[in-house]
């Protein structure tokens, strides 16, 4: 059976050749010296040849060996260029990452996540699109992006959704209105006062909405808005009361001068999720970026 030079093998080889003497080698590859010294006898008993000759206190190739040293030198420029073209890959360098989300998480929490990635791979580039739920189909079929960002899933034989975190959803009212006092409100506390925002078609919507209906609670919605931005501008107009999940007002928290977060009494809970076709494989920075968005909307719930 033919003996096959190891990497490590030519690492040594081109460390002795380089420094011209075992000690030398040793301090190139920051190895100790008897480790560099065994593995030479190793290998030049396994190859049945000498590779090197003393001369003048120096290690210098054997005549015998001066062809295999050029193809070595040869290797090694081949590895350099593999280990730079890896981290060139590692650093995202010539990479664009497509992405598509609702609005709902992709206001706050895809932004926390794209820069947790760009602090992984320095220079990805991501293309991040704006999505409806009923556009999501059609970005990942045509193969637009990756993966897409979800606040509910549904049934699609070629479509697969893979749970990201619990949300809930928050009473969001001005400063100067008699909710923003309470510690907690209830459905019908929320039903007696102009709603904005809020569309029962909407899967947040939805979720108050059947809340509404099983108290049988009247309600009026005065303005009915599809993306949060809207809708807290709406609110901040003192139009009405807006419900709207945690994660799109993640970063509003207790700091806004004006406008005030109040917990829902009634269970409000809902699952997100990420889809992704069941025909193609995710690369290795979609996967790490799902995982970092997981990571960042789990912190909000």
């Amino acid at each position: 059976m033919k003996k096959l030079l190891t990497l490590r093998q030519i690492e040594v080889i081109r460390a002795v050749m380089i420094s011209g003497s075992i000690a030398g080698a040793a301090r190139v590859l920051n190895v100790a010296q008897p480790g560099v010294s065994r593995t030479m006898k190793h290998l030049e008993a396994s190859l049945e040849m000498k590779l090197f000759v003393r001369e003048g206190g120096r290690y210098v190739p054997a005549p015998e060996a001066r062809v295999v040293f050029a193809q070595l030198q040869e290797v090694h420029q081949k590895l350099q260029h593999l280990q730079l073209s890896v981290e060139r890959l590692r650093q995202g360098s010539d990479v664009e990452l497509a992405i598509g989300s609702v609005p709902s998480i992709a206001n706050v929490m895809v932004p926390k996540a794209i820069a947790a990635l760009k602090r992984r791979h320095p220079d990805i580039r991501v293309n991040i699109e704006l999505l409806k739920i009923e556009e999501a189909i059609d970005y990942l079929m045509l193969g637009q992006g990756e993966a897409v960002c979800m606040s509910h899933k549904f049934e699609h034989p070629s479509v697969i959704f893979q749970p990201l975190a619990k949300g809930r959803l928050m009473c969001l009212v001005p400063k100067t209105h008699p909710l923003a006092k309470l510690p907690i409100v209830s459905a019908a506390q929320i039903a007696e006062h102009p709603l904005v925002g809020i569309d029962p078609n909407d899967p947040f919507g939805g979720i108050l909405a059947k809340i509404f209906i099983d108290k049988k609670l009247d309600f009026d919605i005065v303005v009915r808005a599809r993306f949060g931005t809207t809708v807290v501008a709406l609110v901040r107009e003192n139009l009405g009361v807006a419900v709207l999940d945690n994660f799109t007002m993640a970063e509003l928290g207790s700091d806004s001068e004006d406008l005030a977060l109040v917990p829902i009494d009634e269970d409000t809970q809902f699952q997100t999720y990420v889809a992704i076709r069941r025909d193609r494989e995710l690369s290795n920075f979609a996967k790490n970026f799902i995982d970092l968005l997981a990571a960042e909307m789990r912190l909000c719930s």
